[in-house]
C-alpha cells in the first residue's frame, strides 16, 4: 500500500510518499521523498491504516534524501502513536542530509526514537552528545593543545635566543647555524631544547653550572660539526650586520681560520663552566 502527500508540495519532484506492508504483526513503513510541511499529516493517514492487532512499527528511512524541522514533527508523531498504542516503534537508515539534521539536534542518528521510548520506564538523565558536539568537542581539544604549544614556545623563546646569541660570540657562526647547533645537541642528548638552551646560558654565568656531560658531549659534536663544515665552505656566510668581535683571537667579524676548532672549543667549555677540555 502507498500513500501519498496531499499537499502543495505533492508535485514536487521528491514528494513524500510512504509504502507499507504488514507481515504478521509488524508493520513496515518505507517513506520516499522529502519530510516537509505535510509530512506528518501522511503518516497519521498511514498509521491510521494499519489493521488492528499490529504490535510493532518500523519505518526505513533509508528513501529519504530530504528533511526540515517538519521532519522532527513526522518523529514526534510516530513516537506518540508507540505510546498511544503500547507498541515498540522504530526509525531507522538515516543517511545524507536527514542523518545531519539528526545529529544537529542531538539525536541518536541509528536510531532518533530509542531513548525516547523508554523515557516513562527510565530515570530521566543527561542526554547522549550528538556527533556534532562530539566533533566540536575535539576541535576544542586540538585549538587548547595548540595554544598551549604556542604558550610555550613564546615562554621558551628568550632563553633560546640568549644561547644562540652566546654561541655566535663564542664561535663567531651565524644566528641560523647556532639554532641548528642547539637543536642537533637537543635531539642527540634526548634533551628539550629549552633546557639545551638555558644549560648554555647558565653556563656563561659566574660560578654557573656546567651542563651535564651527555649534553656536554652532544654539543661539543654539534658544534665540531658547525665548525667543520665552515671551514670547508671556506667563506664566510654571516650577515654584516651581525658581524662581531671573535673571542680569544679570532678573526673579527668572520670566522676562525681552518684548524682553529679546537680553540673555539676550549673557549666554548670556559663558558659553559668546565675545567678541563677533554677531546
Amino acid at each position: 500500500m502507498t500513500s501519498g502527500a496531499h499537499t502543495p508540495l505533492a508535485g514536487r519532484l521528491n514528494a513524500l510518499t510512504i509504502d507499507s506492508r504488514v507481515d504478521a504483526e509488524r508493520a513496515v513503513l518505507i517513506p520516499r521523498g522529502e519530510l516537509v510541511h505535510g509530512c506528518a499529516d501522511m503518516l497519521a493517514r498511514t498509521l491510521a491504516e494499519l489493521p488492528d492487532g499490529t504490535g510493532r512499527v518500523d519505518l526505513d528511512m533509508g528513501r529519504v534524501v530530504f528533511m526540515d524541522t517538519a521532519g522532527l514533527q513526522f518523529l514526534d508523531l510516530l513516537d506518540s502513536y508507540g505510546h498511544r498504542h503500547r507498541i515498540p516503534v522504530r526509525a531507522t537508515h538515516w543517511n545524507g542530509q536527514p542523518r545531519r539534521i539528526l545529529e544537529l539536534a542531538g539525536l541518536d542518528t541509528t536510531d532518533p526514537l530509542d531513548r525516547t521510548a523508554h523515557a516513562s520506564d527510565a530515570e530521566p538523565g543527561p542526554p547522549s552528545a550528538s556527533a556534532v558536539a562530539l566533533e566540536r568537542a575535539e576541535q576544542l581539544d586540538v585549538l587548547r593543545e595548540e595554544v598551549e604549544q604556542l604558550r610555550q614556545a613564546i615562554a621558551s623563546r628568550p632563553v633560546i635566543d640568549q644561547a644562540r646569541g652566546v654561541l655566535m660570540a663564542t664561535h663567531s657562526c651565524t644566528s641560523d647555524e647556532a639554532w641548528n647547533i642547539l637543536r642537533e645537541a637537543s635531539q642527540r642528548s634526548n634533551i628539550k631544547l629549552h633546557t639545551v638552551a638555558a644549560a648554555v646560558t647558565a653556563g656563561t654565568e659566574t660560578a654557573g653550572p656546567a651542563p651535564p656531560e651527555e649534553l656536554r658531549r652532544a654539543l661539543r659534536t654539534a658544534i665540531t660539526r658547525c665548525l667543520a663544515e665552515s671551514s670547508r665552505s671556506g667563506s664566510v656566510r654571516q650577515d654584516p650586520s651581525r658581524r662581531r668581535p671573535a673571542v680569544d683571537g679570532g678573526v673579527a667579524g668572520g670566522r676562525r681560520p681552518a684548524g682553529d676548532a679546537d680553540a673555539d672549543l676550549a673557549v666554548h667549555d670556559a663558558l659553559l663552566g668546565s675545567r678541563t677540555c677533554s677531546g
